[in-house]
C-alpha cells in the first residue's frame, strides 16, 4: 500500500517541518519540535512555561547530492519545582535523534566514527567530503578518542609482545585477549615494570602467551607467579633454524677444507679470510692455557691481548664468521656465462660490453672474473669452486633432495661426509621441529642432553633457561601468533596515518574497529 511523502518523514521523527529552503549548496530545513511540553533534566518535572526559543544548526545525513543542516527552533523552559536547582532548562529531544548540544544528528553521528576508524583523519575527511558529509579530520580524530572503551571482558588468556616504535630507538608492547581475539591495550614502552605493572593490576590472568625474550617472562613471574607461561612457537621454529645456520657458520673452514674452495677467492676476500684464520688460531690459543688452568691475567700477559677479549674467548661470547662478500657481477653472471661461453673472454672486452648494459663498476672486477674463471677450467677445477655462502649450504642441506641439483648434491654429499658434527647438528634440529609438530613433550630432556655436545649448544641453554616455557609451547593450544597478526595490523594503521598517531590514537583505532 502506498503512502503518501510528507515533508516530516524527511527529517527525524520528533519533529515538524517549519519551512525548507536552498542556501548556496546546502539545503536548510527549518523544524521545531512536535511536543508541547519539556522534562526537567534535573528533577524530571514536566513544564509548559516557555521561557524563550533560540536556533540550533545541526547537519543531518545529505539529500540528493546536497548538504542539509536542520534549523532547530529550540525552546527554553522554566522548571515549577521548587526544590530544583534549575530554574531554566533547554528541551531535550528523543534519543537516538539529536543529543544535547550536538552539531550532527544522531544518524550522522553513527557514521562518523566508522569513517574515522577505517580511514583516519585527514583521508576520512577527504572522503566525507565527496559524500556530503562535512566533517574535519580533527573532529573525526577526537570522536575517535571520545568512543574508545577498553574491553572489559574479564582476561584469562592473553598474548603479549613488542612492536617497533621507532627501529633501534622505540618499542612499544601490544597486550591480546587470545580467547577473544581482539586488542587489550597498548603499552608505552616494552620495560619489564611497566609490563609488572600491567599484569599486576590483572590477576585472573592464567596463561600468557610470549616471544622468547626474557623481558616479559620476568614481569610474568613476579606479578602473576601462578600463570602458565607459553613460548611462541613461530620463534621457537625460527631460533632453531638460526641456530643450525650459526652451527654452519662456524664450521666454514671445515667446509671449505673439504670443497677445496679458498683459491677462488678475490683478492680482498682473501684478506679477510686470512684475518679469520688468525683470529681462530688466537682463540684456539687463548681456549688451550685456560684449559691447562692458567688465569685471564696471566693470559693476557702472555699472549698480549686484551682482558676484554681473553675473557669473550673463554666465555664462548666470541664466535668469529667469516662471510663471503656480495659482488656487483651477481646480477651479471648468466649473461658473462653466455659470453664466455660464445668466445668472448677477454676481460677488457667483456667489461666494455657490459658497461653498454649498464654495469657501473671498474675493469679490474671483470678481469678478476675473467682470471678466475680460466682457473677454473684446468684440470683440477674441482679444488677452485667457489663455496657458497653459509645461508645457502643451510637451505641445500635442510631441503629435499629432490629439489637439488646434481652440482649442489655432490655439494651436500661433501659437507656430509667431511663435516660430520654439522650432520648431528641438522638432525637434533629436525628433532625439535618434529617435536614441536607432534606435541611430543615428553623427548625433551633427552633432546636438550644430545644438543648441550653439539654445535647447537647455545640454542640448548636458551630452551634449559625457558625449558617451563618451552614445555607449554609444545603441549598446549596457546600461542602467540594472533598477537603477531595483530602488530602486522596495527603497522598497517600507523603507515595510514604516516606514523604520526599517538599511542591512544593507535589504541582507539584498533580496539574500535574490532
Amino acid at each position: 500500500m502506498q503512502q503518501a511523502l510528507q515533508r516530516s518523514s524527511l527529517v527525524p521523527s520528533g519533529f515538524v517541518v517549519e519551512s525548507a529552503y536552498f542556501e548556496g549548496d546546502k539545503a536548510v530545513i527549518a523544524v521545531r519540535a512536535s511536543g508541547s511540553v519539556g522534562l526537567c533534566p534535573s528533577c524530571g518535572t514536566v513544564s509548559r512555561r516557555v521561557h524563550s526559543r533560540y536556533q540550533r544548526r545541526v547537519t543531518d545525513l545529505p539529500l540528493s547530492g546536497r548538504i542539509v543542516q536542520l534549523l532547530v527552533i529550540a525552546r527554553r523552559f522554566r522548571c515549577g519545582a521548587v526544590l530544583c536547582g534549575r530554574q531554566i532548562f533547554t528541551e531535550r529531544f528523543a534519543e537516538g535523534v539529536l543529543a544535547p548540544a550536538a552539531r550532527r544528528t544522531a544518524k550522522l553521528d553513527s557514521i562518523v566514527p566508522h569513517l574515522g576508524l577505517a580511514l583516519g583523519g585527514r583521508p576520512a575527511a577527504g572522503f566525507a567530503k565527496r559524500l556530503m558529509l562535512p566533517v574535519s579530520k580533527d573532529t573525526l580524530l577526537r570522536v575517535v578518542r571520545r568512543r574508545s572503551r577498553p574491553p572489559a571482558d574479564p582476561l584469562r588468556v592473553i598474548g603479549i609482545d613488542d612492536w617497533v616504535w621507532r627501529r633501534n630507538h622505540r618499542y612499544a608492547s601490544i597486550i591480546c585477549n587470545l580467547e577473544r581475539r581482539r586488542v587489550v591495550t597498548l603499552l608505552p614502552d616494552r620495560e619489564p615494570a611497566t609490563a609488572q605493572a600491567w599484569l599486576a593490576a590483572h590477576p585472573t590472568i592464567a596463561i600468557v602467551a610470549r616471544d622468547r625474550g626474557g623481558g616479559y617472562g620476568e614481569a610474568t613471574a613476579k606479578a602473576l607467579p601462578h600463570a602458565l607461561q607459553v613460548a611462541d612457537r613461530w620463534h621457537l621454529m625460527e631460533n632453531a633454524s638460526r641456530a643450525f645456520l650459526d652451527a654452519v657458520r662456524k664450521s666454514m673452514r671445515e667446509i671449505r677444507t673439504v670443497i677445496g674452495a679458498t683459491k677462488l677467492l678475490t683478492a680482498a676476500e682473501r684478506i679477510q679470510y686470512e684475518g679469520y684464520l688468525r683470529r681462530e688460531e688466537t682463540n684456539a690459543a687463548i681456549l688451550a692455557m685456560s684449559k691447562n688452568g692458567m688465569p685471564i691475567k696471566q693470559i693476557v700477559r702472555q699472549t698480549g691481548h686484551s682482558r676484554k677479549l681473553v675473557r669473550q674467548v673463554i666465555r664462548g661470547e666470541r664466535h668469529d664468521v667469516f662471510r663471503i662478500r656480495q659482488s656487483s657481477l651477481d646480477l651479471h653472471l648468466p649473461w658473462l656465462d653466455d659470453q664466455w661461453a660464445s668466445g668472448c673472454r677477454n676481460g677488457a672486452e667483456l667489461w666494455r660490453r657490459l658497461t653498454a648494459r649498464g654495469f657501473r663498476g671498474s675493469l679490474r672486477v671483470i678481469s678478476e672474473w675473467a682470471t678466475r674463471r680460466r682457473r677454473a677450467e684446468k684440470p683440477d677445477a674441482r679444488n677452485f669452486q667457489r663455496i657458497p655462502s653459509a645461508r645457502t649450504i643451510a637451505r641445500l642441506m635442510t631441503i629435499g633432495g629432490d629439489l637439488l641439483t646434481k652440482a649442489e648434491t655432490v655439494t651436500v654429499a661433501a659437507i656430509e661426509a667431511g663435516v660430520p658434527s654439522l650432520v648431528e647438528a641438522r638432525e637434533i634440529i629436525a628433532e625439535f621441529h618434529t617435536m614441536i609438530r607432534r606435541k611430543a613433550e615428553a623427548g625433551l630432556t633427552p633432546w636438550i642432553d644430545r644438543a648441550r655436545a653439539s654445535l647447537v649448544t647455545s640454542f640448548a641453554s636458551g630452551v634449559t633457561k625457558d625449558e617451563a616455557a618451552v614445555r607449554a609451547a609444545i603441549t598446549s593450544p596457546w600461542s602467540n601468533g594472533h598477537t603477531e597478526g595483530q602488530i602486522t595490523r596495527l603497522k598497517l594503521v600507523r603507515r595510514q596515518m604516516y606514523g604520526r598517531g599517538k599511542i591512544d590514537l593507535l589504541q582507539a583505532r584498533l580496539i574500535g574497529a574490532e
